[in-house]
């Protein structure tokens, strides 16, 4: 699958205790703080227990075999404007 995002945020959650979908609004969080606009894709390893977060967070999950294990690449889509 391509990746139809340029640049991002590397996120690392390897704590098995917590959600998917939470670590994925935690990284979400971070990077609206951190960049000012909210990301709308992230990338992770197929090999993940992936299940979709909440429609609210507008975040697009998709995977990718580039993406390690535990990690999470966050960003905005090109051709998206970031809110």
């Amino acid at each position: 699958m391509e990746m139809d995002m340029n640049t991002g945020m590397l996120w690392f959650d390897n704590d098995p205790k917590i959600d998917f979908s939470v670590k994925i609004l935690r990284a979400a969080e971070y990077y609206q703080r951190k960049y000012g606009q909210t990301p709308n894709v992230c990338f992770v390893h197929p090999s993940m227990n992936i299940e979709m977060p909440p429609k609210s967070i507008g975040v697009d999950v998709q995977v990718n075999q580039m993406i390690q294990p535990n990690h999470f690449w966050l960003g905005v889509k090109q051709g998206s404007l970031g809110v």
